[in-house]
């Protein structure tokens, strides 16, 4: 027979094996999908390999207290970067595997260089990206109205950019009026991207309402721009039907949501002028457009005025000539109408006596042939209502005692198949089929109608007609 080992003789085999084939520490290159920190100052990991989006390899990791007060500051001071997940990182490790808890990692040093050079090349591959899918400069040809007013902001409400954006706009020299929406967003943190992509999200569903959309967020470390180097953010970006202008607010970094905006300002300050700027130049172009019109019209009512009052002086010599001339042959038409009219009255009054006459003849010959045909037709009428009369009662007397003979057939046979159902309702009964010696089973309260539903140790109540018992499954075939 062969040798029996304990779990933990196994184990503690498999811990001697990896002690004895593993130096005592090696460099990894992982990346960090999970990180938490307890309160004693532990750090727990779980580091993945990925190929694409399907993760490789996994393994869980701690960096103790001591090790990650010292190896924290010294990351985010070299790269610029919070330790966070996310991050693809160089790491010393040593192997260690308990016989209770499995195998882990315990990361004794970081090369910050290597985080700091994938983040580049990572940053790289995403312009490259953009650009190779032809979306990069998508956004930057959209028209950006002449007077954009209507602007939804994409901010954080505390931020200090997002109040000196709004001072700016509302207190400008012109008093030009804005009208704003604060779209509330994290600007920093793992929750920056998710959170500015939904306020987007938001703002489409008022695409037709606003001008421009404003991304603004103000100072802060180099670090906390790395949520703008985000792929699916910056393409979000490119495909939104809006002008995007950003101000994040650090002169001498552009991220790749400056890239492919519309318009990139240093500031939160700058987007507000910018703003506002614009709408000065229109006011100004409005302005001299004004005095233009203003002199155009002036000279256009003078030579207007001039012509008015020589077409003046022409109509009122053509107007006196016009109704001397009217007036004259006005006259002559009156007397030529009143001779024509007196004629035609004249005839017409002949004619009228004459068809008067011949219309009363007319209408006695009419009066007594109509009152003879409708005598006949009285009598004709009477005969042939009488007749049908006669038919229409037999045919009803007939048709009553076909309905009467129809009816008590119906009414026996639906009596025959009230018995038969009620027999067959009588022999379905539950305490009928009980009595026959069947039984019911059922599990939770509820009917049993298969063996698949059942598994080992369930318990069932069985029903016969005089009573039940509960059983413990133990055996399924």
């Amino acid at each position: 027979m062969e040798q029996k080992l304990t779990l933990f003789e196994l184990n503690q085999w498999i811990k001697d094996a990896l002690s004895s084939s593993i130096p005592g520490t090696v460099w990894v290159v992982a990346e960090i999908s999970e990180l938490k920190e307890n309160r004693n100052g532990h750090c727990y990991l779980e580091l993945v390999e990925k190929e694409g989006n399907e993760i490789t390899a996994r393994a869980r990791a701690t960096i103790w207290s001591y090790t990650y007060r010292i190896l924290k500051p010294y990351f985010e001071t070299t790269t610029g970067q919070f330790f966070t997940h996310g991050l693809k990182v160089l790491v010393q490790v040593s192997v260690e595997y308990h016989p209770a808890y499995g195998l882990s990692l315990n990361i004794k040093d970081i090369d910050p260089a290597y985080t700091v050079g994938d983040m580049a090349l990572q940053r790289k591959e995403i312009i490259e990206r953009l650009q190779n899918e032809g979306v990069f400069d998508m956004n930057k040809e959209l028209e950006l109205p002449l007077v954009p007013q209507k602007i939804a902001v994409i901010s954080s409400r505390t931020a200090a950019g997002f109040q000196d954006f709004m001072n700016q706009l509302e207190n400008n020299s012109q008093g030009i009026k804005f009208y704003t929406h604060l779209f509330e967003a994290y600007m920093q943190g793992s929750e920056a991207v998710p959170s500015i992509m939904a306020a987007l999200d938001r703002i489409f569903e008022y695409e037709d309402f606003f001008d421009a959309v404003a991304i603004i967020r103000g100072g802060g470390a180099t670090s906390d721009l790395s949520s703008f180097d985000n792929y699916d953010l910056a393409f979000h970006v490119t495909q939104f039907p809006l002008p995007v202008v950003t101000g994040i607010g650090h002169e001498k970094d552009d991220t790749i949501i400056d890239l492919v905006a519309h318009t990139r300002m240093k500031t939160p300050t700058a987007v507000a002028e910018f703003f506002i700027s614009g709408a000065e130049r229109f006011y100004e172009r409005l302005t001299g457009l004004e005095e233009e019109v203003v002199q155009q019209v002036r000279e256009t009512v003078d030579s207007k005025q001039e012509q008015l009052e020589d077409f003046a002086e022409n109509l009122h010599r053509f107007v006196g000539t016009f109704i001397n001339e009217k007036n004259r042959q006005l006259i002559k038409t009156g007397n030529n109408l009143q001779q024509q009219v007196s004629r035609f009255s004249f005839n017409k009054k002949y004619e009228l006596n004459n068809l008067k006459h011949d219309l009363h003849s007319a209408f006695s010959i009419w009066k007594v042939e109509t009152r003879n045909s409708i005598y006949r037709q009285k009598r004709v009428l009477k005969r042939v209502v009488h007749e049908a009369m006669l038919k229409e009662t037999a045919g009803f007397n007939r048709l009553k005692e076909l309905v009467k003979h129809e009816s008590k057939r119906f009414l026996t046979k639906e009596q025959e198949r009230i018995l038969r159902n009620e027999n067959t309702v009588r022999l379905l009964n539950p305490e009928n089929v009980l009595s026959r010696g069947y039984t019911l089973t059922l599990k939770e309260g509820k009917i049993v109608k298969s063996a698949i539903l059942l598994e080992l140790n369930d318990e069932i109540e069985t029903r016969f007609a005089d009573g039940k018992v509960k059983s413990i499954i133990t055996k399924k075939e």
